[in-house]
């Protein structure tokens, strides 16, 4: 698996929803092969929806599947409780964190319960979100349900 490259997918994901004047999210959904199977990104802001984070959007996008333990979900930034909950209801085995500085969500917790971390601790994500934070803080509490 190409971790760098399910990155890279999430981070464009992750600057479309910074162009739509969105917070800059970003996740894809993968197959054991590598193969995408969907992409989304964080349209709280645009949808005015409190539950469009990117896991999800990019989980809704993938369709359905019989298991999804063998899969592969990237995104820029680390899950929040409700994404790590999605995460576990449905068996997703692995999680591409870019990085997890900026907020720590539910890894340890997934990690604790079985779920594969590769945290690739990625400046180029971190960057991206902190400087949406400084420019925009009062939309970033509401988005993780602060």
């Amino acid at each position: 698996m190409d971790h760098g490259r399910m990155l890279e997918i999430a981070i464009r994901e992750a600057r479309a929803g910074l162009a739509e004047g969105g917070i800059p999210i970003g996740s894809a959904l993968f197959d054991a092969d590598g193969a995408v199977l969907g992409t989304g990104h964080n349209q709280r802001v645009q949808r005015g929806d409190p539950s469009a984070h990117a896991e999800v959007d990019a989980f809704r996008n993938a369709g359905r599947r019989r298991s999804y333990g063998d899969t592969v979900i990237a995104t820029t930034l680390a899950p929040c409780w409700y994404c790590s909950g999605m995460i576990r209801q449905f068996g997703i085995g692995t999680v591409v964190v870019g990085e997890s500085r900026t907020f720590r969500g539910g890894i340890d917790w997934l990690r604790e319960n079985g779920v594969a971390i590769v945290d690739l601790d990625s400046d180029e994500c971190a960057r991206l979100l902190q400087d949406f934070i400084a420019a925009h803080p009062e939309v970033w509490g509401e988005d993780i349900g602060e």
